[in-house]
């Protein structure tokens, strides 16, 4: 007869994706998972494969909660300009007690060159937000926000590389005013 499992799947994945948003991948070991998630090692082999594989299903799982509030706010009615401004902003900020910047940017600086699998799935997130992005500028353009000669998938394409610059600012303590201007100046771009 099998085993019941004593704890939840899915409540030990969350606690696995705050432990390598907080440390990272390299700086978890084995040892801080099995007293972080309060389970056998044995339990976390069985139930998620190897270190590299947990940390995989806690990634996908980051960019499966994570990425709908970016397009939400992209997808608002009425002006996109605004909503991109809030969007870049958020970007930067992070709670002072909470993970330092996006896990996804966090683990493409890491591991993107590295690992494959990595890579994979940072590039899907990238490729998501891109997607958004690209139809936020097709409505601004619709809108008169953007200039009609301009490339919506260029726009998007500069948006997410700011954005990105903005997640690793966000890994430390960014000075305001500078964080503000690059978003002013992004801004200025676009129209």
């Amino acid at each position: 007869m099998a085993r019941l499992k004593e704890f939840d799947p899915d409540v030990v994945l969350q606690r696995a994706l705050d432990l390598f948003w907080r440390r990272g991948y390299e700086a978890t070991s084995m040892a801080d998972l099995v007293e972080h998630l309060g389970i056998g090692r044995a339990s976390i082999y069985a139930t998620y494969g190897s270190k590299h594989e947990l940390y995989l299903k806690a990634l996908e799982r980051y960019g499966r909660t994570t990425g709908l509030s970016s397009a939400e706010v992209l997808a608002r009615p009425g002006p996109v300009l605004p909503a991109v401004r809030e969007l870049l902003l958020s970007y930067a900020d992070r709670p002072a007690d909470g993970p330092k910047g996006c896990m996804i940017t966090n683990a493409a600086v890491e591991l993107m060159a590295s690992d494959d699998e990595v890579c994979k799935r940072v590039e899907t997130s990238w490729d998501k937000l891109e997607h958004a992005l690209t139809g936020a500028m097709m409505r601004a353009r619709a809108q008169g926000e953007v200039g009609a000669d301009r490339d919506p998938e260029v726009l998007a394409r500069f948006l997410l590389v700011v954005m990105q610059g903005l997640r690793v600012l966000g890994r430390g303590e960014p000075d305001p005013d500078r964080v503000r201007d690059a978003v002013d100046q992004a801004l200025g771009t676009l129209q």
